[in-house]
C-alpha cells in the first residue's frame, strides 16, 4: 500500500483493505459507508481506529488503549 498523507488512508489503500476482508465484513461496510454518505476510506479508517481506541473518530484521534 502506497500512502501521500499519513494522517488518513487513500481511496485506494482502502479498496486494497476492503479487498483482503470476509466478504460479510466487506458488504457491511460499504453499506454504512452508503447509509451515513461518507468515502470508503473515512468509514475503513474510522472501523479500525474503534476497534484500537473506542473513543476515537479516526487514526489521527486514536490513542490505543485509552478507549478500553
Amino acid at each position: 500500500m502506497q500512502t501521500t498523507n499519513l494522517e488518513h488512508l487513500s481511496a485506494a489503500d482502502a479498496q486494497t483493505v476492503l479487498a483482503c476482508l470476509p466478504e460479510r465484513i466487506r458488504i457491511a461496510l460499504l453499506a454504512r459507508a452508503a447509509s451515513i454518505e461518507y468515502p470508503i476510506e473515512a468509514v475503513v479508517e474510522m472501523a479500525l481506529a474503534s476497534f484500537l481506541d473506542s473513543e476515537a473518530l479516526g487514526f489521527a484521534d486514536c490513542q490505543p488503549g485509552r478507549g478500553q
